[in-house]
């Protein structure tokens, strides 16, 4: 696990504090929570991507301090984050459903408040001479493990074509992606899922994108934000000034894409700021970031089928107990997004909410 406190550029955090009376605009007085000192917050990722990108804006920008919250970010693979969120390490966590719903079965402790990401920067990636996704019939797709999520990502995307997984050969090549790239390069495999920007380099060298997970809206990949059942129960203000710093952070995200650019490269330096440019044109043309993060009934059953099979332990999951789509729900009914988004958000809130769980 790599901590992460980083303040990768102070100068725009002063700017944007310097313009910090927009939270008495935006009706912020939640236990009075931003004329108090800063409480501190340790707040884990799992993955150093566009996932993220809500996350580090909030720091970069000092939108969480906006909102009377010290936050120190912190990289961990799965299952760290979990784990320092059960001892009290961590005071939130951003993670993927296929992720979290496992965990929730083993302690249901811990609650959903809100998810900012329901699209995954996957793309089916195959050599050069293979056409289409039909074409994949009989040929070698690599996966990190059988019954891992881009396993059951690239199931769903096959069976849109008429294909069913024993129509393929699988292959499994261990989660480093380099190792399922490299395998595409050598010959050793015909096709995988990989993500942006990872699958940018391969196109250059002769491989072919048959079709990208973003296109399909029903296959679900998504990510929610958790607290413990009883720091959400004694900090309800402060959870929802980590939803209105999130909130802020993605209409940053799309107003300025240079800010935008600039933080993931401050946060994940070896990436080219080219390639950051492109995945952030890929999120904002299928808008991936979610202006109004309220957790998806179709997407939590959606990740549930594909856990089911191996965990069937998932399907007896309450629900009611894991998931609090409330403080959206609140901010939702006071017009808080529509104060910062404007009026063309309302169709995607109304959208948003007859589609939430709870």
């Amino acid at each position: 696990m790599n901590e992460r406190n980083d303040t990768p550029s102070q100068s725009g955090r002063r700017r944007f504090i310097a313009g910090a009376s927009g939270a008495a605009m935006l009706g912020w007085s939640a236990l009075g929570a931003a004329a108090d000192k800063p409480a501190a917050m340790t707040l884990a990722y799992p993955t150093r991507s566009g996932a993220t990108w809500p996350m580090w804006i909030a720091k970069r920008a000092g939108l969480y301090e906006k909102y009377g919250i010290d936050a120190k970010l912190v990289f961990g693979v799965h299952p760290a984050g979990v784990a320092m969120l059960v001892s009290g390490e961590a005071q939130g966590i951003n993670s993927g459903l296929d992720q979290v719903i496992p965990a929730l079965v083993r302690d249901p402790g811990m609650v959903m408040t809100h998810s900012m990401l329901n699209k995954g920067n996957f793309a089916l990636v195959a050599r050069g001479e293979i056409a289409s996704v039909k074409d994949l019939k009989g040929k070698r797709i690599s996966v990190g493990r059988l019954g891992d999520p881009p396993y059951f990502y690239t199931v769903e995307l096959l069976r849109k074509y008429g294909l069913a997984p024993n129509d393929v050969q699988w292959v499994s090549t261990g989660t480093d992606a380099a190792s399922r790239a490299s395998m595409l390069l050598g010959g050793q495999v015909d096709a995988g899922l990989l993500t942006a920007p990872s699958y940018f380099k391969l196109e250059t060298q002769g491989l072919k994108v048959l079709t990208e997970l973003p296109d399909h809206e029903d296959i679900y990949v998504s990510t929610a934000f958790l607290h413990k059942r009883s720091y959400l129960a004694e900090q309800r203000g402060r959870a929802e000034g980590l939803i209105r710093a999130h909130a802020e952070a993605i209409k940053r995200f799309y107003d300025d894409k240079a800010f935008a650019v600039a933080t993931f490269k401050a946060f994940d330096q070896p990436e080219s700021e080219a390639d950051i440019s492109r995945v952030y044109d890929i999120y904002v043309k299928r808008n991936v970031l979610d202006r109004v993060p309220l957790i998806s009934k179709a997407a939590i059953q959606a990740t549930i089928d594909r856990l089911a099979e191996q965990t069937p332990a998932v399907r007896k999951l309450d629900l009611r107990k894991v998931v609090d789509n409330g403080l959206v729900l609140k901010l939702a009914k006071e017009g808080w997004f529509e104060q910062l988004f404007g009026s063309a958000v309302r169709e995607e809130q109304e959208r948003k909410i007859a589609g939430a769980l709870g």
